[in-house]
């Protein structure tokens, strides 16, 4: 079998971690590169010989993997630039993994441009381009960006693919958690350390591509993504975002300490079985999918307890609730949910304290809740439901306050 090649744009824990573990793993690529900006990162892994290291916390302790053998470079450096055009123009997968889709378009090297590049030159093989950007609609926005820089139609044996990706992970910046932890850094010479969790259960936009085997074989295949990404934003993130809430407000500093807060963990069960869960139940049923029933589900919410609580990944509360703006969003995990539970015609009273506790972290102004929301909301007045998601609030507003 002809070896595969892959090309990684953004060396982040889900690059490293995931994607790139994942092609070393299984010995089917001859060649795997990097593009990263950070040039003194650049630098360390190269002169570790292309080798550098990720932790991996499972429940019973964290181990280290070392992957050996990969090529990095910076896109902004004219040499390495070009190489890396090289390497595209033969590459068989690809995959982005950056802060946001709108890294697709920045700068003069941008991501949209340099795969644009890559595929203008002489190729004959097919390639998988995976957008691993947390957004629903990332391989459809970097497609249609790359086609823009082409200035023709994409090739017919390139596709774009949209994931799902439930694997918690963080840069570990912390020298002395770093020594506490006894994590190995990404490489000599670098004061950060990669810490990911054993999960790799992730699902990706079917391959369409004829007489094409990825050379990455562990992903789980599916025609539509949209369900499963729901359960990712409305199920997941949002519970993870209500149990970091929740934690700030009760002066919890780790989200290991919330698994024996028996009123937290109730609140944060409650709130993805009978509210997350059944509100995508109901919208997805049809789909015959084992996640969208209520065993199913049930079982995804117990495990993502577990694996959110798991003391050998060391989340903090500061780093799961960080950014409270856009997860406060009116669609965003904490306030989508409620709305898909209301038109579902269930009432989201638990995701309300998740909402409470959210804005108290925010903080409004005055510190008034009601005027954070409205704060929020400034742009939105005719929102749907918007009495309703006050009222539900304003309930567990005064229930915090009780407890």
């Amino acid at each position: 079998m002809t070896k595969h090649i892959f090309t990684g744009f953004g060396f982040g824990p889900i690059q490293a971690g995931l994607f790139v573990a994942e092609a070393f793993k299984s010995g089917n690529f001859k060649r795997i590169v990097i593009a990263e900006i950070d040039q003194k990162l650049v630098d360390a892994v190269r002169a570790n010989n292309g080798t550098y290291y990720v932790n991996i916390a499972g429940f019973d302790g964290i181990r280290t993997a070392e992957i050996k053998g990969i090529e990095i470079y910076n896109p902004a450096n004219s040499e390495d630039r070009l190489k890396l055009l090289d390497v595209l123009s033969a590459s068989t997968e690809i995959v982005t993994s950056l802060p946001s889709v709108n890294s697709y378009y920045t700068g003069e090297n941008s991501v949209a441009q340099l795969i644009a590049a890559g595929l203008n030159k002489t190729r004959s093989k097919p390639a998988l381009i995976y957008t691993a950007e947390n957004n629903n609609h990332a391989a459809e926005i970097l497609a249609e960006a790359v086609e823009g820089k082409l200035k023709k139609h994409l090739p017919d044996n390139v596709q774009f693919l949209n994931t799902v990706i439930g694997k918690m992970s963080q840069v570990v910046t912390d020298k002395d958690e770093i020594l506490r932890e006894n994590l190995m850094p990404i490489a000599p010479g670098i004061d950060r350390a990669f810490l990911v969790e054993e999960f790799n259960k992730i699902l990706v936009t079917k391959c369409k591509l004829a007489n094409f085997t990825p050379g990455i074989s562990g992903f789980i295949e599916k025609e539509d993504l949209l369900p499963f990404e729901e359960a990712k934003l409305y199920g997941h993130n949002a519970i993870h975002a209500l149990l970091a809430y929740l934690g700030a407000y009760k002066g919890y500093k780790k989200m290991a300490e919330l698994k024996n807060d028996k009123e937290i963990m109730k609140i944060a069960r409650d709130a993805f079985i009978n509210e997350s869960g059944a509100a995508l139940i109901k919208k997805h049923a049809h789909l015959n999918e084992e996640l969208f029933t209520e065993k199913g589900y049930r079982a995804f919410a117990e495990d993502l307890l577990e694996r959110m609580t798991n003391p050998y990944l060391d989340d903090t509360i500061e780093r799961a609730a960080r950014d409270p703006q856009r997860k406060l969003g009116l669609n965003d995990r904490i306030f989508g949910t409620m709305r898909l539970a209301l038109e579902q015609g269930i009432e989201p009273v638990n995701m309300a304290k998740g909402a409470v506790a959210g804005l108290v972290y925010l903080k409004s102004s005055d510190g008034s809740v009601k005027n954070a929301t409205s704060w929020l909301w400034k742009d939105n007045d005719s929102i749907k439901d918007k009495d309703l998601l006050i009222e539900l609030i304003d309930n567990a507003e005064k229930s915090l306050l009780k407890a």
